[in-house]
């Protein structure tokens, strides 16, 4: 039996893994200016959010279609300002990523669009984190397509099977793991650091 492959590279997605995410400030602003949004999706189910995060959509389209939600006149300024402000930082998370940078290769995967990974890297410098990132906007495609695995691979010299990639959704593990990555899906940071000692990473 052929002895598993030593893990060498280790690839965090953002959003719930390095970040949570509060969208009542975004919801708050929209319903006050009359839109009919209720929660995320009533949101998200409405604008043309994966053409952004392809990188097909720029920043300021997308902000034009989220204020049109409104039935209330609403600047681009005003909503460029809340659809930044949905992010908390896990500072645990984050601490880990960059431990792990010191003994292992470490990079970013994340489906995100040009606004909100420009505001991470100016408020958060998540761009620091690690050895490289590839966002989705920049790839072309999203997860959980196997061409942004293989982007990633090609862009970052990473070898499938001495990789392991934690995202707190299964299908995006499951299309790592499709291409022959080790996989976790994060819950917690106790949890994803088991998965991690359970691969032999030295955490």
């Amino acid at each position: 039996m052929t002895a598993p492959a030593v893990i060498r590279n280790v690839v965090f997605d953002i959003g719930w893994v390095l970040v949570r995410l509060n969208y009542q400030p975004l919801l708050g602003f929209l319903a006050a200016h009359g839109a009919a949004v209720h929660d995320r999706e009533s949101v998200m189910s409405r604008i043309p959010l994966e053409e952004h995060e392809s990188g097909r959509l720029p920043g300021r389209a997308l902000l034009e279609c989220l204020a049109a939600l409104a039935k209330q006149p609403v600047s681009l300024e005003d909503t460029l300002a809340k659809w930044l402000d949905m992010f908390e930082l896990d500072a645990a998370m984050v601490e880990l990523a960059h431990a792990l940078s010191e003994r292992y290769r470490v990079f970013l995967l994340s489906n995100i669009g040009d606004l909100h990974w420009t505001h991470l890297a100016r408020e958060f410098r998540l761009h620091a984190i690690g050895h490289g990132a590839l966002p989705s906007y920049v790839a072309g495609i999203m997860k959980p397509h196997v061409a942004i695995y293989r982007e990633a691979e090609r862009r970052f010299a990473l070898a499938p099977a001495a990789t392991v990639f934690i995202d707190d959704r299964a299908d995006n593990v499951a299309g790592a793991r499709g291409c022959g990555w080790q996989g976790i899906v994060h819950a917690d940071h106790g949890a994803t650091l088991a998965g991690l000692r359970a691969l032999g990473v030295s955490c």
